[in-house]
């Protein structure tokens, strides 16, 4: 498991095709916050999405910093890459499926654990989903 976004970088740069790396910000909320953090249940709902190239980020700090600088209302981020082809990285217009997909995945709980996940303090998360 990816521990630092550091390593997520340098993974994606790694990569002997070009990557974009797509970003989904979402409001985890407990349904049960009682629990202990690992026994805890609750809700996802996507806040915002964003595709950038490796070479756009630096820090995560910095990227928390940009989203919130467009909304606040989000405690998890949720990671993907994308391949390019041909020498070349894929395009926003190549990204926006995927991107729309992620928050599909998000919304049912589907298949959330093919994604990297950090909380706002770059802890890395694991969650289940439930069915």
């Amino acid at each position: 498991m990816i521990k630092m976004f550091k390593e997520l970088l340098q993974m994606t740069n790694e990569q002997s095709a070009p990557q974009r790396l797509m970003f989904l910000f979402a409001n985890a909320e407990s349904t049960n916050p009682k629990k202990s953090k690992k026994h805890q249940r609750g809700t996802i709902s996507p806040v915002m999405c964003v595709d950038k190239l490796p070479s756009e980020l630096t820090t995560f700090d910095a990227l928390v910093k940009e989203a919130d600088s467009i909304a606040k209302q989000w405690n998890f981020v949720f990671i993907a890459s994308l391949s390019g082809e041909n020498g070349v990285a894929p395009t926003t217009d190549e990204a926006e499926p995927f991107l729309n997909k992620m928050a599909n995945d998000i919304e049912t709980g589907n298949g959330i654990g093919r994604y990297v996940i950090f909380d706002r303090e770059e802890n890395p998360i694991e969650l289940e989903s439930n069915g």
